[in-house]
């Protein structure tokens, strides 16, 4: 098995989002490390953000580059410069890369550790793809006449945008929001579900869905502009939700 080992200043967010989405990938490929050159706690948002996606999150570590001792690594992948520049000579190294990434940290997004997270799932999934055969035989790729075809129909479309706008909705605010029957919102998203462009998760009894951490970057850019360009479409859905009582907690 390569090993791989993602560092970063503190190894509290973007590294260990790296760590967590490599072992998803092809942890039967890669051993997968991440570490820090000045490690601190790891942020809440960051353990939010991987579990938010369906990812688990179990026993991370914020640990320092000194613990891995002198370990080799195949890849060593630096996730801000001021490691890269401290990690650009790693000894005993095979390839030493950096990816120049934001740190959702410094953002006042509140999307930021989410985007962040899924802008990596994009690069790394590509780094599988060029270093090992061996991806996940259940990661759906989504075709673009696929994607299209689910906007094609209203109901899908304005299901994408709502929960594009909202980051995250259960069946009965879509419900509400659309005015329509529990049978057929519920159709509609099991096929956006299967289709690759939604993940679900069960909080209590609320099944909560949002857009799949793994659909390509272009795609999420076509409802981000569509939401940009046209706000008519949701405005009776915003407005019909926003009025909604007892709305779920998530």
């Amino acid at each position: 098995m390569k090993k791989v080992l993602f560092v970063c200043t503190a190894n509290s967010a973007r590294s260990q989002m790296a760590e967590v989405l490599l072992r998803y990938f092809a942890g039967e490929s890669f051993e997968v490390f991440s570490a820090g050159t000045q490690p601190s706690s790891i942020d809440p948002r960051t353990i939010g953000a991987i579990e938010g996606f369906g990812l688990k999150a179990d026993n991370l570590v914020s640990k320092s580059i000194e613990s891995l001792g002198d370990q080799h690594f195949d890849f060593v992948i630096s996730l801000c410069d001021k490691a890269h520049q401290e990690c650009k000579s790693w000894p005993d190294s095979g390839v030493v890369m950096t990816w120049d990434f934001s740190d959702p940290k410094a953002s006042n997004d509140p999307k930021a550790f989410a985007r962040t997270l899924q802008e990596l799932s994009e690069r790394i999934r590509l780094f599988v793809l060029v270093n090992s055969k061996a991806v996940k035989s259940d990661i759906k790729v989504l075709e673009p006449l696929d994607f299209y075809k689910a906007l094609a129909d209203e109901t899908r479309l304005l299901s994408l945008l709502l929960i594009e706008q909202e980051g995250e909705l259960c069946v009965c605010e879509l419900m509400v929001a659309l005015d329509m029957p529990q049978p057929k919102i519920s159709r509609h998203l099991s096929q956006l579900r299967k289709t690759g462009l939604l993940l679900d998760r069960r909080q209590g009894q609320w099944v909560f869905y949002q857009l799949h951490p793994l659909l390509n970057d272009w795609m999420r850019g076509v409802l981000q502009t569509t939401l940009e360009q046209a706000p008519q479409l949701l405005e009776q859905p915003l407005s019909r939700l926003e009025a909604m009582k007892s709305r779920p907690k998530k």
